[in-house]
């Protein structure tokens, strides 16, 4: 069975839990097992957790077969930094990365920006007709509106494109 990483803000709902079994129930049903970050419960007494669930989350990420991620807004108008950093270690291990985010439209569209095209920070906002960030964007193999849709497409992506262990 693949496994999955599911890497995504989802950890930092107060339902975090709650949400984890749901998408690594989502998996199952398709064959898929999902590793979710908070599936490693934290040691106590640690001096450095942060440190002990960053390490945690990257040997996760080494054992999966692929990874899921969650790249809707987070805080803001960009995806949250710590799944961008988890997709492109995952990318430069050369695992597959399937995205999901509901607004798919180009970033041009989805961002207020003035005549000039700079968004109000002052910044050029990117047109590329890409709906993030070209880094992000050219890397995955496939993006979906939702996490239903992106584990049934990641299943069958997979079952496709089989993965070297």
């Amino acid at each position: 069975m693949p496994s999955v990483y599911l890497a995504g803000f989802d950890v930092f709902y107060p339902d975090a839990l709650a949400r984890g079994e749901y998408l690594k129930a989502l998996c199952a049903t398709h064959g898929l097992e999902g590793l979710y970050p908070l599936d490693a419960a934290l040691p106590e007494g640690l001096s450095d957790p942060a440190g002990w669930i960053c390490q945690a989350n990257l040997d996760s990420l080494r054992r999966a077969d692929a990874v899921l991620a969650n790249l809707g807004h987070f805080r803001g108008n960009e995806p949250d930094s710590g799944t961008v950093f988890e997709v492109g270690f995952a990318c430069a291990l050369g695992k597959p990365v399937w995205a999901y985010f509901p607004d798919q439209q180009p970033m041009i569209e989805q961002l207020p920006r003035d005549e000039q095209g700079l968004c109000p920070d002052g910044f050029v906002v990117e047109n590329f007709g890409l709906p993030r960030n070209l880094m992000l964007a050219c890397s995955w193999v496939g993006a979906s509106r939702t996490a239903p849709q992106a584990v049934a497409e990641l299943a069958a992506w997979l079952q496709a494109n089989p993965q070297p262990r």
